[in-house]
């Protein structure tokens, strides 16, 4: 049941990606040109996100497990650290020159051509190598 709830939300999500807009790179590009020609359709596209999440968590919090059984994720410390700065910065900046992430990058592979399949196999070679490089930076770094 758990993997139908997943592709149901995986897909809507997708359709909603394609349907707003956010699978053309240079309308992302265009959000994040606020000096140049600003295209603010992202900002309503996040609204349109933030709103209806927002209260998927409210509801949440008051149920003690999910609907499709199984045990919701332990809430993430609100620590910020280098690492996360660190990640942030990497994904913005790839963000922004390649105008997309990972959501509409999947959701767009099916027109998107040879680039775009570069693309996403770099990003899930990011994906892949990124613990490893953690886990090994950990282990030779001296705590603080």
């Amino acid at each position: 049941m758990r993997m139908l709830f997943a592709f149901i939300a995986g897909s809507l999500f997708g359709i909603g990606l394609h349907l707003s807009g956010m699978t053309d790179t240079a309308k992302v590009q265009g959000f994040l040109d606020i000096f140049g020609n600003w295209d603010p359709t992202l900002a309503f596209v996040m609204g349109g996100a933030i709103v209806p999440m927002s209260l998927a968590w409210r509801l949440a919090q008051r149920r003690a497990e999910p609907l499709a059984g199984g045990r919701f994720p332990a809430p993430p410390t609100p620590r910020l650290d280098r690492r996360l700065v660190t990640g942030s910065v990497m994904f913005g900046m790839g963000w922004g020159l390649a105008g997309l992430c990972p959501g509409p990058a999947i959701a767009a592979l099916s027109y998107g051509g040879a680039p775009l399949v570069v693309f996403v196999l770099a990003m899930l070679a990011g994906m892949w190598l990124a613990p490893r490089a953690r886990s090994y930076l950990d282990s030779t770094v001296p705590a603080e």
